[in-house]
């Protein structure tokens, strides 16, 4: 029987998931948890999606379908969070398995830590096949808000977090598109407390679908206009993020105050394609804007900046000697030896 309010709800978003859904879903309906409810947020999915999840929700009414037309993913899982009806909510994906106890365990924490508002754990890595690749036993519990500051600690399928406070902080926001997990970490850190369970509560699936060039710098992007939104919140100034309703474009030419270096930054950085270093005109090719930053520059920015160098070295023949030895510069100052290495591989 369904239960009257269930402990955790679980939210797992899905677009044409067919191949692993099920696995998925039976992995949430066997937990030793009972006292749960699993809402699947099918966002106009075209394949079997549809017919596997009436077919689960035959056999458990603990599962909860809510249907919408490619709305995208934050607003399936603001869908989630306005729909779910326990005071702790988790999360999974249409490819992962949680283990059993997983629901259990970070129940169990987080009634022992009133204070912790966010809690992360380990994943088991799988193949398509479901054959083991591996661990991310990430990070470390210790400094965890040091981490946080600097880069996403947590594996979004693993989390679990109060839905008084995910509702408090406005939920996952648009503006941060491919980002906007970690943006919602950091919103949740502002207050209260998080934590890792160091314990393995999903098998994490990686797959053919691949995140593509775009979408990575797009999620870099994101990452970087979340961690100053989030200073700004911590030198206790307004949040300079919250008049963002969609991803700002870093090829608007008229940014706002807020997004404005990140955008001059990113302009280089998709240069990081060569079709892109081989079009952009002369008076696009703006080394300050990488040399202005460079010791912000995350691992993933200064490897597109990186890129980015060597494509306008390699593809702009009409280049003079004084721009191509200031990108040479560039190239060297964002570390030598990577330079090196990618001089040699695209020799």
């Amino acid at each position: 029987m369904l239960p009257v309010t269930p402990e955790v709800s679980v939210i797992l978003p899905v677009r044409d998931g067919q191949r692993w859904l099920r696995e998925a879903v039976d992995s949430v309906l066997t937990q030793t948890l009972t006292a749960l409810e699993l809402l699947v947020i099918d966002d106009g999915s075209t394949d079997a999606t549809p017919q596997i999840l009436k077919q689960c929700r035959a056999a458990d009414p603990r599962l909860i379908v809510l249907r919408q037309q490619r709305d995208g993913l934050v607003a399936a899982l603001n869908r989630g969070l306005a729909e779910a009806r326990a005071p702790l909510i988790a999360r999974l994906d249409a490819d992962d398995i949680a283990l059993p106890a997983r629901m259990a365990r970070q129940r169990d924490y987080l009634h022992a830590h009133p204070d912790v508002v966010l809690l992360g754990g380990w994943a088991e890595i799988i193949d398509e096949h479901g054959a083991p690749r591996g661990k991310q036993m990430r990070p470390s519990p210790e400094r965890l808000r040091d981490t946080l500051a600097r880069k996403s600690p947590f594996i979004h399928p693993t989390v679990m977090f109060r839905a008084e406070a995910a509702r408090r902080v406005g939920g996952y926001r648009a503006a941060f598109e491919a980002g906007e997990d970690y943006d919602f970490w950091l919103r949740l850190a502002d207050i209260g407390e998080i934590a890792i369970l160091p314990e393995l509560l999903i098998r994490y699936r990686e797959h053919g679908g691949s995140v593509t060039r775009t979408r990575e710098l797009r999620q870099i992007y994101s990452a970087r206009l979340a961690k100053l939104a989030s200073a700004a919140r911590r030198a206790g100034r307004p949040d300079p993020s919250a008049a963002l309703t969609a991803p700002p474009d870093w090829q608007d030419a008229d940014p706002g105050a807020f997004e404005r270096d990140s955008s001059r930054l990113f302009r280089m950085l998709e240069l990081a394609d060569p079709a892109r270093a081989r079009a952009a005109p002369a008076s696009a090719i703006d080394l300050e804007a990488i040399t202005s930053q460079r010791s912000t520059l995350t691992a993933g920015e200064r490897k597109f900046a990186q890129a980015a160098a060597l494509n306008l070295l390699r593809e702009r023949g009409d280049l003079d000697a004084m721009p191509r030895a200031r990108l040479l510069g560039v190239l060297l100052s964002l570390g030598p030896l990577k330079a090196a290495k990618l001089m040699l591989r695209k020799s």
